[in-house]
């Protein structure tokens, strides 16, 4: 019995109910059931693999700051890892049953949790991203501005706090400030790109958000990278291991790299949605087929970015490094900016210039 659509949820647009439930487009290669059975079951395996890796080597880490960001790194794998688990088992549940989200769903509770689950997956590896770039940088430029390096107990707060962060965004249209809707083809809830008030703003504080994340991400990791090769050939800097600074700078500038190319299409296209304004000759709540399609197909690269982030810490470590270039060595690392010297290379250098 189809319940009354009088009655049903706020997820169920005009242009939804009927095109994107009836199936027929489904024969589309990116709609199609093995699409996202075989991008979900990858980026699960992927993220089990790097989190059993992660596990192993903090075992064997001793150096505060390269725990600490193993920690960070774990927290990104974790997300990953849940968020292609609980949003496959409904989207690909869909695509394998069919279900009539109407009949299943009339009240949106499920698209609704979807539609937390979206943006918090979403936002978290981004604000992460950008939160392990700012950690590196002030401590490879300002290592004395801080007592001792972070604890653990201090980067998990850290990582809770962006899990806590985002889930009060993925909160904000349950709370009035945009909603959620079913989106093309009728397999998962997302944000409503609609020209209402609310929902614009929502929009773009979400994409707003994304964009200004990766932006400090790579002003972060570039000054990092500019104060590691300024300082690489300089033999008075002696404290630590600089090969471990240059492996978390690797992995960082790639997991970069990856949110950069996966993310900016979606969020520059959201942006340009809002702003542009509606369609001429589209219905109050219908957004246009074309739109959907695009959405859709950013959001199958955006996923890319939950299968590739694991590979980067498990392809960049050293001890792969080690095995494809064997002659790399560890060189020693800098504290700050300015160098310290140690006895031993102190006297050295005073002989080397009595003898000069």
């Amino acid at each position: 019995m189809e319940p009354d659509h009088g009655s049903l949820g706020s997820c169920f647009r005009s242009g939804n109910q009927t095109t994107n439930m009836s199936g027929k487009e489904s024969e589309k290669l990116i709609t199609s059931r093995w699409f996202s059975t075989t991008f979900g079951a990858i980026g699960l395996a992927s993220n089990l693999f790097a989190l059993c890796v992660l596990v192993s080597s903090s075992k064997k880490m001793h150096s505060r700051a390269r725990s600490s960001f193993l920690i960070f790194l774990c927290g990104l794998v974790v997300t990953d890892f849940m968020g292609l688990l609980v949003t496959s088992c409904i989207i690909i549940s869909y695509h394998f049953t069919k279900f009539n989200w109407i009949q299943v769903d009339p009240g949106c509770h499920l698209c609704n949790f979807l539609g937390v689950c979206m943006i918090f997956f979403g936002q978290c590896p981004l604000l992460l991203g950008a939160t392990m770039a700012g950690e590196r940088f002030f401590g490879i430029n300002r290592p004395f501005s801080r007592s001792t390096s972070m604890s653990k107990r201090r980067a998990w707060f850290m990582v809770g706090t962006v899990w806590a962060f985002s889930f009060f965004l993925g909160l904000l249209p349950i709370l009035g400030l945009g909603e959620y809707t079913l989106q093309y083809p009728g397999s998962w809830c997302f944000l409503t790109l609609l020209h209402d008030a609310k929902n614009i703003v929502f929009c773009l504080l979400y994409a707003l958000l994304g964009t200004l994340s990766v932006a400090l991400s790579f002003l972060f990791n570039t000054g990092s990278v500019v104060t590691l090769c300024r300082v690489y050939h300089d033999r008075e800097a002696v404290q630590r291991r600089r090969d471990s600074e240059v492996e978390m700078m690797v992995q960082l500038v790639g997991i970069m790299v990856i949110a950069t190319v996966c993310w900016l299409p979606l969020l520059i296209f959201i942006i340009q949605m809002v702003v542009q304004g509606p369609q001429s000759g589209t219905q109050p709540r219908q957004i246009p087929q074309s739109t959907e399609d695009n959405l859709l197909i950013y959001l199958r690269m955006v996923t890319w970015n939950q299968i590739l982030d694991p590979w980067v810490y498990i392809l960049f470590r050293r001890a792969v490094l080690k095995r494809i270039y064997p002659s790399l060595k560890a060189r020693p690392s800098i504290v700050s900016l300015y160098p310290v010297l140690n006895p031993a290379l102190s006297n050295k250098l005073t002989q080397e210039s009595v003898l000069q």
